[in-house]
């Protein structure tokens, strides 16, 4: 992939999700089973990679450590905006790092500051998206699910722009 599509690739992955502020972050514990928690995407770098800030002491910091293959989901319902990312996550424990992507926000869950040694943060290398973008208003797709379920038809909504980005 050449560096000009894979920047193209990045942008239309930032412009998906950048209103999208929480998203579920989606691992696989230590029994085998799925566990996804709401995470705030904190940035997306110009390598299309989601950084997040977590603790040492959560499950998601000791699910990664066997099983690093994540998923990692935002949903923006008001706009018909979903979008999946797949990829590998990374435990990041670089203090000047953490202490570059500090914010208000951040301290508000960590209060001890980005010197906490509890404080980390998780990079997804992210491998692939999967996105859906419904062009349809609310309105519309309410007034389509209400008269199908009055005809016994299924609903006639604009399904919207599907697609994948290759990371």
């Amino acid at each position: 992939m050449s560096a000009y599509n894979h920047s193209d690739q990045v942008a239309e992955l930032k412009s998906k999700i950048k209103s999208i502020r929480f998203a579920m972050f989606t691992t696989v514990n230590e029994q085998g089973r799925l566990v996804s928690r709401p995470m705030t995407n904190q940035e997306t770098d110009t390598e299309g990679n989601l950084w997040f800030y977590t603790s040492t002491d959560t499950e998601l910091w000791e699910d990664i450590v066997s099983r690093p293959e994540v998923n990692v989901s935002f949903a923006e319902p008001e706009d018909h905006t979903y979008v999946s990312v797949s990829g590998r996550a990374e435990r990041i424990v670089d203090r000047a790092t953490i202490k570059a992507m500090w914010n208000p926000a951040v301290q508000a869950w960590y209060p001890h500051g980005p010197d906490d040694p509890h404080v980390v943060l998780v990079r997804v290398v992210s491998s692939n998206a999967e996105y859906w973008d419904s062009t349809g208003g609310k309105v519309v797709s309410l007034f389509e699910m209400a008269k199908a379920v009055l005809t016994g038809t299924t609903p006639d909504v604009d399904p919207g722009e599907h697609g994948t980005i290759k990371l």
